[in-house]
């Protein structure tokens, strides 16, 4: 009935109601002519769109009250005024935010009512998707939030709808999902971070729920064309789009003739849900997402479906935006180390933390060393708990299949730098308290894991760079590669673009190989093997390398290979000394206090030719001021070295005491076998002796001996196959055959590289009632082979009488220890130029004249080049030159330079007084006789260091003679 004082408004309403609401269906719309007169006055009159959206909110809730109560009028009547809201909507979309506040409460009205009825729940999502989600530009006040938030609790719950009927329920949830897609490309989800993460903690339950009740293979097959066929053209770049040009899907309910959706339609529809909500999101809302994950799968109790949430993990690091990937594995360890639940959501956790490492997706802006630390820290919390933790095993994986992930050139070398470390700490430290009774096998435990990690880490970064590099080859797709076994066999064809892990870095973990645990030895042997076959650098990494053995070219470079500066020297003399340890001491446990005094020399038959060190001074002389204060690493070798020697003080004799076990035997053997492959000439020119000597000559002893004779037997054999003398493997094989049967090693059992598996049980040593005399390899005979081989000699770069010489040099484990921890000389560094003034150089040659201090050639901070040297050839005065100044009282000359590190070693010496003017050369002779002395006439002077300095000490002895 019309008033007489009825505003236009509201006639404009009225007359849009048909005249008979009853028979209006199917459709329930508006009559078209009187909603065309109403949308044209309202966007004509937007002051007028608020009275328009009160009027009509009013009439919802009364009609949706009604409609509950089964007032089938007011049901009709509520889906014409649900058209009506839509259309204005649509048609005033400039203006929408005149409208919301009144629309959204309507919805929300209508989905509380009407919760049940599937044609007014689709009129109400097409009235958010249409006018609200699409239009609005996310300004929102108090009211409207509310309203919003209550709406979208409703659609998510009719997304996990759980009506018995089949049809119906599929119906509910795509209506749900298509309204929660709405919601997802809309304004008012990314306006403001705090109502994204209450939004997301709705929206996210559904789809959640959706994709665990769905087969995987249904989900790749879905998930495969997602990408390439949106729900809607405008979905992509919808957000970039003018509101005037924005449409939106349209929802409708069952229709004759159709088949009901199936619950792979509404998994597809999830899943473009959450693509285009990964399209759209930043870095800090990726983050928001996965905790909005992590609490669904606690409500819904979907830990439990490990494969699902792998497979989701994986999909929201593809799916997401390229430079915000990161957040995804970050989130999952920042939960995995915060989960103090059950097991089940440990091991999906790191389950998923592997896959996403594992796979192929690009990772940038990954903070790899910060990851690391998270996941070494969770592990040595467990083992520290409990040894037998289920997720152990899947830490070590997340730990390895990190290195699949190199974004830098050095980033594998830090990340191993960052582990051994961290192996070094728990060596020392173990991971519990000293009085734990627990402790030893805590401490054993967590180096066995972390070595296996270590390992695993280095390995998946070869194997990830080598799919790469095949793939890019065959033009195909890269996919996460597969565990490779280990069988101490080498690939030395595999190439790759990062730093490899210096040996210096790698020798802080030597001392696991003589470690009083056998699981620990026997990991960290295998893990040594991998270190050298395809991490260490090689000999011939410079040269050409030939068929039988690695040619060293020249002498230059056999002097940079036996230098006391070179790295993998030092290396392989504390590989030895280690080995020869664990070979022959009565006990790899420390005592709390252990006797300091020097270890005879006991051992007299030699396994391997050896170089000497030169220097016989005390191990704390070796190491300068300057390395002191290196920090806890430098300590935590001097630390390591002097429990090594106090191993040594109980490595007198081979005695029934030893402790070695035969599966120890096996173990030395697979690493000098290695070293000589690995590194011929550093593991020949650098080698060890083994004792024969004993307390007794009891079966158990000579047991022993003979298991070490056939040790070094397999290395002779080596030697000669490596460098191609038939002459050595003809003495070898020899001594081999006739090789008692009583002797025997245990079989080599392989393991898979970056797996955990169970901790390995050594075999003892039998000791027989007799045993049969052996003497095993002539160690005179393989010396006089070797040193008589053309191709050794000449790769060496000595004749046969000088290499037999420099074979023959008696070889001491504690000596080894020392040169693997010292620096080279402050005069040799000097004459290198290392870091030192061009003057420094050639103090040595134009000092011959009294008081003439080094430390008034470095007083100057003028820099001196070529001009300076020139002048100092020419003879003119030293006032031209400021560096050739008087000197100070105090002389320098005795003493090295603080650059070098040498500053405890300077002493006052006695003031002399200055009474004699410097002499300069003048005469071609005498500036002849200079260069002679700065080692650039002849090369025979007292400056250079000698390749072989046993040598050189017995020419001098023998011209002195």
């Amino acid at each position: 009935m019309n008033f007489l004082f009825t505003p236009g408004h509201e006639k404009l309403l009225n007359a849009c109601y048909p005249p008979s609401l009853l028979t209006s269906g199917p459709d329930y719309s508006p009559n078209s002519q009187e909603l065309s007169r109403l949308t044209y006055y309202a966007s004509n009159h937007p002051e007028k769109l608020g009275k328009i959206g009160n009027e009509l909110e009013k009439r919802v809730k009364t009609e949706s009250r009604k409609a509950r109560s089964g007032n089938i009028k007011m049901r009709a009547s509520l889906l014409i005024t649900l058209a009506i809201f839509q259309s204005l909507a649509k048609e005033c979309r400039r203006d929408i935010a005149l409208l919301s506040t009144s629309l959204i409460a309507s919805v929300e009205n209508t989905l509380s009512n009407a919760s049940g009825d599937l044609e007014l729940v689709a009129r109400a999502a097409s009235v958010v998707i249409y006018c609200l989600d699409h239009f609005t530009d996310g300004r929102t006040d108090s009211s409207f939030t509310e309203n919003y938030i209550s709406s979208l609790r409703q659609f998510a719950t009719l997304s996990s709808s759980s009506v018995k009927d089949v049809e119906l329920r599929n119906r509910f949830r795509l209506v749900g999902f298509a309204a929660i897609t709405g919601a997802i490309n809309s304004e008012a989800l990314y306006n403001d971070s705090l109502q994204f993460r209450t939004q997301i903690s709705i929206l996210m339950r559904p789809v959640l729920q959706t994709l665990l009740e769905t087969d995987l293979q249904t989900l790749g097959k879905q998930a495969d064309g997602v990408k390439n066929a949106p729900i809607s053209p405008y979905l992509a770049e919808f957000r970039t789009r003018p509101v005037i040009e924005r449409r939106a899907a349209s929802i409708h309910v069952h229709v004759d003739g159709e088949n009901g959706p199936s619950m792979s339609d509404v998994s597809s529809a999830a899943l473009h849900a959450i693509s285009s909500l990964l399209e759209h999101v930043n870095g800090s809302q990726l983050g928001h997402i996965m905790g909005s994950c992590f609490d669904s799968l606690d409500q819904l109790k979907g830990w439990s479906h490990i494969e699902h949430c792998c497979w989701f993990t994986l999909k929201t690091a593809e799916w997401a935006q390229y430079q915000y990937r990161y957040a995804v594995p970050t989130w999952l360890v920042e939960r995995l180390l915060e989960s103090r639940d059950t097991t089940d959501t440990q091991q999906a956790l790191t389950a998923m933390v592997a896959t996403v490492f594992t796979s192929p997706v690009p990772l940038i802006n990954l903070s790899t060393s910060d990851i690391l630390a998270n996941l070494v820290t969770l592990l040595v919390r467990k083992i520290a708990t409990d040894t037998n933790d289920a997720i152990l095993p899947s830490l070590i994986k997340c730990i390895s299949s990190l290195g699949r992930h190199v974004y830098y050139s050095d980033q594998i070398h830090d990340l191993a730098a960052e582990l051994i470390t961290r192996l070094s700490v728990v060596e020392m430290q173990g991971v519990s308290s000293r009085g734990d009774s627990d402790y030893e096998r805590n401490r054993a435990h967590a180096l066995r894991c972390l070595t296996i990690g270590l390992v695993g880490l280095i390995n998946a970064a070869d194997d990830g760079e080598h799919e790469k590099l095949e793939d890019q080859a065959n033009g195909t797709p890269s996919s996460p590669g597969s565990d490779t076994k280990h069988d101490g066999s080498g690939d030395n064809d595999r190439q790759s673009r990062r730093t490899r892990v210096p040996p210096d870095i790698w020798q802080d973990t030597i001392s696991l190989l003589s470690d009083a645990d056998y699981s620990v030895r026997a990991d960290y042997a295998d893990a040594l093997v991998y270190y050298l076959v395809h991490e260490m650098p090689k000999d011939d990494d410079t040269v050409d390398s030939e068929p039988h053995f690695r040619r060293v070219a020249d002498g230059a470079h056999m002097n940079a290979l036996l230098h006391p500066s070179d790295l993998s020297s030092k290396f392989v003399h504390a590989l030895h000394a280690i080995v020869f340890i664990l070979a022959s001491t009565s006990s790899l446990h420390l005592s709390s206090t252990s006797n300091s005094s020097p270890r005879p020399d006991a051992l007299e038959v030699n396994v391997e030719p050896a170089t000497p060190v030169a220097e016989t001074h005390t191990l704390g002389d070796n190491l300068s001021q300057h390395e002191r204060r290196l920090g806890n690493a430098h300590h935590s070798r001097t630390r390591k070295i002097a429990a090594a020697l106090a191993r040594l003080e109980k490595s007198q004799k081979l005695s029934p005491s030893t402790s070695a076990t035969l599966s120890d035997y096996l173990l030395i053997q697979n690493v000098l076998i290695t070293v000589h492959e690995q590194l011929p000439v550093r593991g020949l020119m650098f080698g060890m002796h083994y004792a024969k000597k004993s307390e007794c000559d009891s079966p158990e002893v000579m047991a022993r001996v003979h298991t070490i004779r056939y040790v070094i037997a397999q290395v002779w054999l080596t030697i000669g196959k490596q460098w191609g003398s038939s002459t050595l493997k003809g003495i070898a094989e020899k001594a081999l055959a006739s090789l008692p049967s009583s002797i025997e090693l245990p079989p080599f059992q392989a393991t898979e590289i970056g797996i955990y598996h169970s901790p390995p049980e050594p075999v003892p040593l039998s000791s027989p009632d007799s045993i049969p005399q052996w003497s095993g390899v002539d160690t005179s005979a393989a010396l006089s082979a070797l040193a008589s081989d053309s191709g050794v000699q000449e790769a060496i770069g000595l004749d046969e009488s000088q290499l037999l010489s420099a074979l023959s040099v008696q070889w001491t484990a504690d000596a080894a220890l020392k040169f693997s921890v010292e620096r080279p000389s402050t005069y040799d560094a000097t004459l290198r130029g290392d870091g030192v003034s061009p003057l420094l150089k050639i103090t040595p040659g134009l000092m011959h004249i009294e008081n003439i201090s080094l430390q008034s050639l470095t007083r100057s901070n003028r820099g001196v080049g070529v001009t300076d040297l020139r002048e100092a050839l020419e003879g003119r005065s030293s006032m031209s030159n400021p560096n050739l100044t008087r000197p100070g009282s105090i002389s320098t000359l005795d003493h090295g330079s603080s650059v070098m590190g040498g500053e405890s070693r300077f002493t006052q010496t006695r003031s002399r007084a200055r009474t004699k003017k410097r002499a300069v050369p003048t005469a071609s002779g005498e500036v002849l006789d200079v260069l002679n002395r700065l080692g650039l006439g002849k090369q025979n002077g007292s400056l250079l260091k000698a390749s072989f300095p046993a040598l050189q000490s017995e020419q001098r002895s023998s011209a002195m003679k």
